[in-house]
C-alpha cells in the first residue's frame, strides 16, 4: 500500500531518475573494454578523509557528520544537519534559503558569505568575490558520505572567505556502495526520490524534491546530482566529480508583527506570493596524483540565479551568474625533520549581474522618486586569485607535534560597468530628492593582497588523549556586490580586506565508552564590511568573540547512545557608529542574532539488530535582533523523533517526526524599519518512507 501512494506522488521525479541513469549507463557500458569487466566492486576508489587530505591541517577544531547519521536524519534543509555541529547556526529562511553564522553572529547582506568557506571535495564551490549568500543549495548535502565543518580562520590553508571557517562537503568518501532506490512522502505534498548507483569505477547519486510548503505560494522543487568515477594513466591516478543541482522556488516574505509566528492565521501567510527564486549550478572536478608526492586539482565552475528581491521597495529582479576555472598543486616533500607541504592556486573567474525593476516603486514620494523603474545595475566583473602557499610539520618523541602555515594570495577584479555611469534613470535624467538611490561606479579594476597565518602545538598526554593550542590569522577580500553595487550617491567604494585575529585551545580525549572534545576560542575582527547611515559601504567596523564548544559522545551499552554538541558564545561590536535604517552601534553592544547558547543533545537507540531511532533536542538562545540591542527574541527548544527499520536484506520503512510537541517557534526573527518580522517554522510534521536494495 504504502509503494502505491508513494510511487503515485513521484511518477515524474522517477522518470528523470530512469532517463538520468539509462544515459550513464550506456555512456559507461559502450566505453568497457573487456578487461574492465573483470574489474572487482572493490577497486572502486574513493576519496580519503578529509584529515588525510593533503590541504588540510592536523590542527583545529573539526567535526564530521557521516553518513550513516545524514541517512538517518535525512533533513530537509541544511540547518537540521549543521545543528548536530558546536559553534555554527545555519538559520532556515524561506524554501532552502538560509544565512550562516559560523564562530560569529550570523551574518547577513550580499558579502555575509565571504566570512566562510564552502568546498566540495576540498575545492572551493564558488570563486573568491563572488560568493552565495544561500550557497548551501548548491551541495548535495542529503546524499553526502561526510559533511566536515573546521571552526575558526583557516585561510592560511585555504585562502580568502575562509576566515571564520570551513563547511566541506564529501559526496564519495566511502559510505554504503549497495545500489538504492528510496521514496519518501510527508505534509504538504511532499515528495521526495532517491538514487544511488555503483558499477565498479562509476558513482553516482541523484534526489529530487517537491513540496507546495507549509505556508501561502511556499513550494520549492529541487533536483541534485553527483557523479563520481576513477581513470588510470600511467602512473596517475584520478578521481572525477561532476555535481549539477537545480532549484525552482516559491519564496515566502517575513510575517509582520510583535510574535506574529505565533499567530494561528498570520503564520500561514505570505506576504510576497509574486517572490520567486531560479537557481541552477555545475561543477566538474578532478583530483590527480602520482601516487607518491604531487597532487593536482583542475576544476571549472558555472551557476546562474535569478530571484525577486521581493524585500526592496520596487521589487527589483536579480540575474546573476558566473563561470570559472582553476587549479590547486599541491607538492608534499621532507626536509630532515619536517614535513612539508609546498602549493599554489589560480583561479580565473567572469561573473555578471544585472538588477532590473519592471513596475514603478510604490510608497512615499521619496521612494517613488529615488526608485525609479527600469535597469539599476548590469556589469560584467572578470578576476583572477593567484596564490602560494606552505605548511610544515614537526614531530619530536611521538608526543610533541608543532605545525605552522602560511599563505600570500592575491585578488585582482575589473570592473566594467554596461550601463549608464552615476545615478540617474534609465534614459540618464535625474531623480528627484538630490538622485536616484543605485549608483553606478565607472569602469575600474581592484586588486587585495592578503596574508594568512597559522602556528600551533600538540601534546599527546596518552594515545588516547591530545591538548593543542593554536593561533590563526585570517582574511576575505571584498566582494564585488560590495564594490561595484553602491547607493546614495558612493561613486568609489574604498574597501579593505576584512581580517580576524585569533588565538584557541583545545583538549580531547577517548575513554573506553565515553569521548569529549571541549575548544575555547578569543576572536578579534577587524575591517568590518557595512552599510553606514549615509548609505556607504566602508569597511572600519570591528568586532570582538569568545566561546566555548564541548562535544560529548557517550556510548551507554551496546543499545544506547548519548550525543552532545553545544557552544557558548559571545560575540560583541567593537566600535561606535550610525548606521544605515536609522540603527546606532555603541562599542560593547551584542551582535544580532548571536545567541549565546547553541545547544544539540541526542539519544540513539538500536532497534534489535535491523534498525536504529533518535530522539533529538535543539536548543536555540536568547538573543538581540538589531545592532542597537532594542528587540529580542526568547530562542526555543525543538524535539524531533527519526527511526530507520530493515524488513530484510532488501527493503527498509523509515520514518520522522519533527517538532514533536507543536511548539510555535520563529525558524527566523528580525528586527527592521521599527517592527518585529518572522519566519514562522512549521509545526508538528510526519514523513515516511521505504528503501529498496538492489
Amino acid at each position: 500500500m504504502i509503494v502505491s501512494v508513494l510511487a503515485g506522488r513521484m511518477r515524474i521525479q522517477v522518470t528523470l531518475v530512469v532517463c538520468s541513469f539509462i544515459i550513464l549507463y550506456v555512456a559507461v557500458e559502450g566505453n568497457e573494454s573487456s578487461d574492465d569487466v573483470e574489474l572487482k566492486e572493490e577497486e572502486i576508489v574513493v576519496k580519503g578523509d578529509p584529515r588525510d587530505i593533503p590541504t588540510r591541517s592536523g590542527l583545529g577544531t573539526l567535526t564530521t557528520v557521516d553518513s550513516q547519521d545524514l541517512e538517518l536524519a535525512r533533513p530537509l534543509h541544511p540547518h537540521e544537519i549543521f545543528a548536530r555541529t558546536p559553534g555554527i547556526w545555519v538559520v532556515k529562511n524561506s524554501g532552502q534559503e538560509h544565512l550562516t553564522g559560523l564562530r560569529s553572529a550570523v551574518l547577513a547582506g550580499s558579502g555575509a558569505c565571504g566570512s566562510y568557506l564552502l568546498l566540495e571535495d576540498n575545492i572551493p564551490v564558488r570563486p573568491i568575490g563572488f560568493c552565495n549568500v544561500n550557497g548551501l543549495f548548491e551541495l548535495n548535502i542529503e546524499q553526502a558520505d561526510r559533511v566536515a565543518v573546521l571552526r575558526g580562520p583557516a585561510s592560511a590553508i585555504y585562502g580568502g572567505n575562509a576566515m571564520r571557517g570551513v563547511i566541506n562537503v564529501r559526496p564519495f568518501v566511502g559510505g554504503e556502495k549497495t545500489n538504492t532506490l528510496s521514496l519518501e512522502t510527508g505534509p504538504h505534498e511532499y515528495s521526495q526520490v532517491r538514487v544511488t548507483w555503483y558499477n565498479r569505477k562509476v558513482q553516482a547519486k541523484f534526489h529530487s524534491t517537491d513540496t507546495n510548503g507549509f505556508r501561502d505560494a511556499t513550494g520549492y522543487s529541487q533536483q541534485k546530482l553527483n557523479i563520481g568515477w576513477t581513470a588510470n594513466f600511467g602512473s596517475w591516478d584520478t578521481t572525477q566529480t561532476l555535481s549539477i543541482t537545480s532549484l525552482r522556488q516559491e519564496t515566502g516574505g517575513y510575517v509582520l508583527g510583535y510574535q506574529s509566528y505565533d499567530d494561528q492565521d498570520v503564520r500561514r501567510t505570505n506576504p510576497n506570493p509574486e517572490a520567486y527564486r531560479n537557481a541552477d549550478s555545475f561543477r566538474l572536478s578532478s583530483q590527480v596524483s602520482n601516487g607518491r608526492n604531487l597532487y593536482i586539482y583542475p576544476y571549472a565552475r558555472a551557476s546562474r540565479m535569478d530571484f525577486l528581491q521581493h524585500f526592496l521597495p520596487g521589487q527589483p529582479r536579480e540575474d546573476n551568474k558566473q563561470i570559472s576555472a582553476g587549479a590547486i598543486f599541491i607538492r608534499m616533500t621532507r626536509l630532515n625533520a619536517l614535513s612539508i607541504k609546498l602549493g599554489a592556486q589560480l583561479e580565473w573567474f567572469k561573473a555578471s549581474l544585472v538588477q532590473h525593476q519592471q513596475r514603478p516603486t510604490v510608497g512615499s514620494p521619496f521612494l517613488q522618486a529615488t526608485r525609479p523603474a527600469g535597469t539599476h545595475y548590469d556589469f560584467v566583473v572578470t578576476g583572477g586569485t593567484y596564490a602560494i602557499f606552505q605548511s610544515a610539520t614537526r614531530i619530536w618523541g611521538n608526543r610533541h607535534e608543532v605545525e605552522e602555515s602560511l599563505r600570500v594570495e592575491h585578488s585582482q577584479y575589473q570592473y566594467d560597468n554596461l550601463h549608464l555611469d552615476g545615478n540617474t534613470r534609465d534614459d540618464g535624467s535625474m531623480c528627484g530628492f538630490g538622485g536616484c538611490l543605485y549608483t553606478r561606479p565607472s569602469d575600474r579594476s581592484d586588486s587585495f593582497t592578503s596574508i594568512a597565518a597559522r602556528i600551533g602545538y600538540k601534546f599527546l598526554s596518552t594515545d588516547s588523549s591530545h591538548f593543542w593550542v593554536l593561533s590563526s590569522i585570517g582574511y576575505r577580500p571584498p566582494q564585488i556586490t560590495e564594490l561595484y553595487r553602491l547607493q546614495s550617491g558612493q561613486t568609489v567604494a574604498d574597501l579593505r580586506s576584512e581580517n580576524t585575529r585569533s588565538i584557541e585551545i583545545g583538549w580531547n580525549s577517548s575513554w573506553r565508552a565515553l569521548d569529549v572534545a571541549i575548544s575555547i576560542y578569543i576572536d578579534s575582527s577587524s575591517n568590518l564590511i557595512f552599510r553606514d547611515a549615509d548609505g556607504m559601504n566602508v569597511s572600519d567596523g570591528a568586532t570582538d568573540s569568545s566561546g566555548v564548544e564541548i562535544e560529548i559522545q557517550w556510548q551507554v551499552n551496546n543499545v544506547h547512545e548519548i550525543t552532545i554538541a553545544s557552544s557558548f558564545a559571545n560575540h560583541e561590536y567593537d566600535f561606535t557608529r550610525n548606521l544605515a535604517r536609522g540603527e546606532v552601534i555603541f562599542s560593547g553592544n551584542q551582535m544580532d542574532t548571536a545567541p549565546r547558547i547553541l545547544a544539540h543533545a541526542r539519544w540513539t537507540a538500536k532497534i534489535g539488530t535491523a534498525g536504529m531511532s533518535e530522539v533529538e533536542i535543539n536548543r536555540i538562545g536568547s538573543h538581540y535582533l538589531n545592532a542597537a540591542n532594542t528587540a529580542r527574541y526568547g530562542g526555543h527548544n525543538v524535539v524531533n523523533f527519526r527511526m530507520d527499520f530493515e524488513l530484510s536484506r532488501q527493503w527498509s520503512i523509515f520514518g520522522r517526526i519533527l517538532n514533536i510537541f507543536d511548539t510555535y517557534y520563529a525558524d527566523r526573527a528580525d528586527f527592521a524599519f521599527g517592527r518585529y518580522r518572522y519566519f514562522p517554522a512549521d509545526l508538528r510534521q510526519f514523513f515516511v518512507g521505504i528503501k529498496r536494495r538492489f
